[in-house]
């Protein structure tokens, strides 16, 4: 398989442009926080949303939503005493829709 022709970058670009992929990849290496972004690429949803739809449970729950908040993966919303969760970074959203068409797809 060969990569299409893209425009030469410097090798500190593409230094730093591995890292940034590299930590993307790290957080959702995890089947937890991978699930939780699957489920909230599809719209925000609420802490006892994403508990019922991925059967997730405190303390873990809490726990990835923890890593992926701190990552700039995702935003919270509050609205009384309810936390909403949606996808924050477009790179997540297409790195998800590519998991998608390569895994999910049938």
């Amino acid at each position: 398989m060969s990569v299409a022709a893209k425009p030469k970058l410097s090798t500190a670009r593409m230094r730093a442009a591995a890292g940034e992929a590299a930590a993307a990849l790290r957080v959702l290496a995890n089947e937890d926080r991978l699930l939780l972004l699957c489920e909230l690429s599809q719209g925000e949803k609420s802490v006892s949303d994403l508990e019922e739809a991925l059967d997730l449970h405190q303390p873990s729950l809490s726990q990835q939503l923890g890593v992926l908040r701190a990552e700039g993966l995702v935003s919270t919303r509050r609205d009384g005493k309810f936390i909403h969760y949606s996808v924050a970074d477009r790179k997540a959203l297409a790195l998800l829709d590519t998991l998608y068409r390569l895994y999910c797809r049938s």
